[in-house]
């Protein structure tokens, strides 16, 4: 099985899993229907509409005007949802670069274009080629644009680092937290989970007293808040450098 390591912010390696064909042709055959629906939705309106009746000119001509969306709907979805069409997120699927990072437009340019060759001039026969034999499942748009589809929703768990998942709306409560490093992060996370997983209440508590010192913050929480809480300030904070 391939898997594309990627780097978070705090260091950490996490391995996601490289899908191939089977996958990426549900998320694509996902985006067909919706397109083909469009596309229906677009055709009736302009069967319906009286104002094309006398001119078919005109009627050819908003007729291709209104398929646009649908031409370039991978290129805009990709590079709004960064990396990902409603397919792809339907199937928990993700374009990224071959480093992990997230793809810039140009490389989604670059992807999106190749689609001419890797779909369109074969009928799908070089993609799915290119995806079956390269090391990477890459078609040949994903290799020119050093680009590679990966699934999100099979990571690896967790739980010994000092990661901690964070609400999008998430606001952070202690600023002094980043005079912390990700050591000292690192062994108040594993120091907190042995003393609740133990109900060490007062290891927990000392605990609190050696963060809320180092730290200089004041606080009313209860240990075990106080403790989650620094934790989540900190990964906020250092997500944000």
């Amino acid at each position: 099985m391939s898997k594309l390591a990627i780097s978070t912010a705090q260091n950490v390696n996490i391995d996601f899993k490289i899908v191939g064909l089977g996958e990426r042709s549900i998320a694509f055959f996902i985006d067909f229907v919706i397109l083909f629906t469009y596309m229906l939705i677009v055709d009736e309106l302009m069967d319906v509409s009286e104002l094309f009746d006398s001119d078919w000119l005109t009627y050819k001509g908003f007729m291709g005007l209104f398929l646009l969306p649908a031409m370039f709907y991978s290129l805009y979805c990709n590079i709004l949802f960064e990396g990902k069409t409603i397919g792809k997120m339907i199937m928990k699927l993700r374009v990224v670069r071959i480093d992990g990072t997230p793809c810039h437009w140009n490389h989604l340019l670059v992807r999106w274009v190749m689609r001419l060759l890797d779909i369109w001039m074969f009928t799908f026969s070089v993609g799915v080629l290119s995806i079956l034999f390269s090391e990477k499942k890459q078609r040949v748009g994903d290799a020119a644009a050093g680009t590679v589809v990966i699934s999100t929703k099979n990571k690896d768990k967790i739980t010994s680092t000092i990661l901690e998942d964070l609400d999008l709306d998430y606001e952070p409560v202690y600023p002094n937290v980043i005079q912390l490093t990700d050591r000292d992060a690192g062994i108040i996370k594993e120091v907190f989970q042995l003393s609740v997983k133990n109900a060490d209440y007062k290891t927990l508590n000392m605990l609190r007293e050696r963060v809320a010192d180092v730290t200089q913050i004041n606080s009313d929480l209860y240990d075990k808040q106080f403790i989650e809480t620094v934790l989540k300030d900190y990964n906020y904070y250092t997500q944000q450098m």
